[in-house]
């Protein structure tokens, strides 16, 4: 976009910033205030037009795109055609803008909703699960099985040399846990505490560090104790460490199937709400403002940083890895936003209210959740902004080609396999 501004514009800026500078400028042999205008100019022109029309070019460039009704995304790049004093100031401002479409192909979209109940043999597996997770060890008088904890020492060594990271002392080690290469583990099961065992394996060909990926290794290991696993019973104790108290076991029953059925409708609203927004993405390629997608990407480097720590800053983590991900939000963003537009959707304040007690519900004083989210508006509004793509689904679906389908509790939590890489 070409853009001519009058030079009296220009002039009455530098003018007015001359002028502000005369009446609080110190120079020497004058007094505040009294600076003859010939000197304040001499001195100060450069800078005060330099502002100007930096200034200048900034409303003019909004006061223009306003004017020819168009939506930029992102800031301009601007090239001075004219800059000399007394003329007018002409220049090039080159841009992207946000990217004018219409919503489409609600009904090419396929959906599959799962719907499932938490029967009593899901809530018993449940229940094992949890008493797994608090498992305690005891030394045992045996031979190590799997599942074992052992106590250990060992030292690695390739082609005869000790390896940086290859040796630990009393380290602790669950067999079958994975921890360890390929064979460690299971080159351990049968032996007894105070045993030393020599194991020759070889690293994976994938292996983290590609220094010793694919290289034969000898570990020689001692095991100083065996612990077996014990599991907890189901308790007044244990069921404290759940924050539940003095209800016994069909109390607790009750709480986890709660939870169990929060998380079930939680897993199949995700997964209707993924398949319709593939089916959006699929149904309306739109091409991505380079802007939106760098700004999307240093959002996901500052969100990495922050998740993983360690010293390294986000400009230092290469744009590729981000890109793809970015591209999805962007575009994505940019269809719910035009999906609202169209359909002139407002977040329903009821669903607002249902999802804060949902939500809730996960604690000990429910009410004083729901109190804290309308007392927030910030978080209020990330709410709100939820149940607004929730209303998006919901119109998508009224046109979509949907299929229902019962399956296992199992099933339907499982979180959905990402497509394997060629």
């Amino acid at each position: 976009m070409s853009i001519t501004v009058p030079a009296e514009r220009i002039e009455s800026q530098v003018n007015k910033r001359l002028q502000q500078t005369a009446q609080k400028a110190k120079i020497a042999g004058f007094r505040p205030g009294k600076v003859p205008m010939s000197v304040i100019r001499q001195r100060y022109e450069a800078d005060a037009r330099q502002e100007a029309v930096g200034d200048v070019i900034q409303a003019s460039f909004y006061e223009a795109v306003v004017e020819q009704k168009l939506n930029p995304a992102g800031a301009p790049s601007v090239e001075p055609k004219v800059l000399e004093k007394g003329k007018d100031l002409e220049y090039v401002a080159t841009f992207e803008v946000f990217p004018e479409f219409t919503v489409a192909g609600f009904e090419n979209i396929a959906v599959e909703r799962l719907s499932a109940e938490v029967a009593d043999a899901d809530l018993d597996n449940m229940l094992e699960i949890l008493r797994k997770q608090n498992v305690r060890f005891e030394v045992a008088d045996r031979a190590a099985q799997s599942d074992d904890q052992l106590n250990i020492d060992f030292v690695g060594k390739v082609d005869g040399e000790v390896f940086a990271g290859g040796s630990a002392t009393g380290t602790q080690l669950v067999l079958g846990s994975g921890r360890m290469i390929p064979g460690f583990e299971d080159g351990l099961v049968g032996a007894k505490a105070g045993e030393e065992r020599v194991l020759n394996l070889t690293f994976p060909e994938d292996y983290q560090n590609l220094d010793l990926a694919s290289k034969a290794a000898e570990f020689t290991v001692t095991v100083n104790s065996v612990s077996e696993p014990k599991l907890p019973e189901l308790t007044e104790e244990f069921f404290a460490q759940f924050g539940i108290k003095e209800s016994g076991l069909d109390g607790f029953r009750t709480e986890v199937r709660k939870n169990m059925e929060r998380e079930l409708r939680q897993a199949i609203k995700s997964k209707v709400k993924n398949q319709v927004m593939d089916g959006l993405l699929a149904s309306n390629p739109i091409e991505v403002p380079k802007a939106l997608l760098d700004n999307e990407v240093n959002r996901l480097r500052v969100q990495a940083v922050q998740q993983f720590g360690g010293n390294i800053k986000p400009d230092q983590l290469p744009a590729e890895l981000f890109e793809e991900q970015a591209k999805r939000r962007v575009v994505l963003g940019l269809i719910v936003a035009e999906v609202v537009k169209q359909f002139d959707l407002k977040p329903d304040e009821d669903r607002v209210r249902e999802l804060i007690q949902e939500m809730a519900s996960a604690y000990q004083e429910p009410e004083q959740v729901v109190s804290w989210y309308y007392k927030n508006e910030q978080q209020l509004n990330e709410v709100r902004s939820v149940v607004l793509e929730e209303q998006v689904v919901d119109t998508v679906l009224q046109k979509a080609s949907v299929t229902d389908k019962s399956v296992s509790y199992e099933e339907a939590v499982k979180p959905v396999e990402a497509p394997q890489a060629d």
